[in-house]
């Protein structure tokens, strides 16, 4: 590993460029390899080796270029200023000050946070850092954007041209089957799944803010994914082992034991996580809806083939809900002191027998 560190630290080294690409199409490779083969024996080791090329592609700080360009140069200076000055965000978003140090990093660090505050806001600041864009010669780019993988196709947000260049994002469900992901080999709900992991993915690689409350890989505490690489890595894992584990479920025909598969992988999408956590009436709060929505039709084939079957979303004043649910986390920001922040897995009563919701919930403090 020495010599790779000391080849990919030499600048204007065309070998430098040639192994840095080939370490992300290793990476890409092997990432796609575990999702397909998840009991293959080297596994655990594949993991190892895909964290070793993870480190080898992050930048040292002493490999970081002295002539960054500092925040007083930026061209959108004034929609940075008034972006950390909004008290209103602040109640959304924490009081973290935006962190680029270009014009392209800032417009994508904005609009992934809007992304978590309410939707009606969102659209307010949207056209609020258009119309500031504009001012400086940048126009909307709807063309030039990072497709992520899901199973529609839609603009997040659209990027700029002009005095100032960024992409944007969208979904898009021809990157989802470029992943290996057949809209017909099963049900649609285990389509719909598929399309959420794949898409979680690639979201945890472009927003640093993403956080981790699932309780089988850490359950004492709400945990950062880019600060905890070892963490980021298991989480994924878990993410990829539920989708194998309700795609070989539902081979069985059985609704119930797919039900329960979908409640597992369902807990794992809502335990990727902000803090503080996105709004409910947020584009994240909305897209983690659809988890539940495929929740209640499979709930619905489990009560068609004869089961008894309750699922709900625990939500509202925390001490109303608490003896529904076990292993709850607290956070003292976002939302109401005293309520449910998110609900990270569904309560559900199965034929007279009942499992324990889990919820993070906003401190009295």
């Amino acid at each position: 590993m020495q010599h790779l560190h000391q080849l990919l630290a030499i600048e204007n080294s065309e070998l430098a460029k040639l192994l840095k690409f080939s370490l992300h199409g290793l990476e890409a490779t092997l990432n796609q390899a575990r999702t397909e083969l998840p009991l293959d024996p080297g596994a655990e080791i594949c993991a190892e080796l895909l964290q070793e090329i993870h480190n080898l592609l992050q930048p040292k700080p002493d490999d970081i270029p002295e002539t960054i360009t500092l925040p007083s140069e930026l061209k959108l200076i004034h929609l940075r200023d008034a972006f950390n000055a909004d008290t209103e965000l602040k109640l959304y978003l924490g009081n973290s000050p935006l962190q680029s140090q270009t014009d392209g990093e800032l417009w994508n660090e904005i609009h992934r946070k809007l992304l978590r505050i309410p939707e009606n806001l969102a659209i307010t600041w949207r056209q609020k850092a258009l119309d500031l864009a504009q001012e400086i010669g940048a126009t909307a780019d709807n063309v030039h954007l990072i497709k992520l993988p899901f199973s529609r196709d839609e603009i997040i947000y659209p990027g700029l041209n002009g005095t100032v260049k960024a992409k944007g994002l969208c979904l898009s469900e021809k990157a989802l089957f470029n992943c290996g992901i057949d809209p017909n080999a099963g049900s649609q709900e285990v389509y719909l799944f598929a399309g959420f992991v794949h898409l979680l993915r690639k979201l945890i690689d472009i927003d640093p803010e993403l956080h981790h409350a699932l309780k089988s890989v850490f359950s004492f505490d709400v945990i950062n994914l880019q600060s905890k690489p070892e963490q980021r890595t298991q989480y994924i894992d878990t993410l990829g082992d539920r989708l194998h584990r309700i795609q070989k479920v539902e081979e069985n025909l059985d609704p119930l034991l797919t039900l329960r598969a979908g409640i597992d992988i369902d807990e794992a999408i809502h335990s990727l996580i902000f803090v503080p956590p996105a709004e409910r009436y947020s584009w994240w709060g909305k897209l983690q809806q659809e988890s539940r929505r495929i929740l209640k039709k499979m709930a619905q084939k489990a009560i068609s083939a004869g089961h008894d079957v309750r699922i709900r979303q625990l939500s509202g004043i925390y001490a109303d809900i608490c003896h529904l649910s076990k292993d709850d986390l607290q956070l003292d920001c976002g939302g109401i002191p005293g309520e449910v922040l998110t609900c990270l897995r569904v309560y559900t009563r199965i034929n007279q027998q009942e499992f324990p919701g889990r919820v993070i919930f906003r401190s009295l403090k």
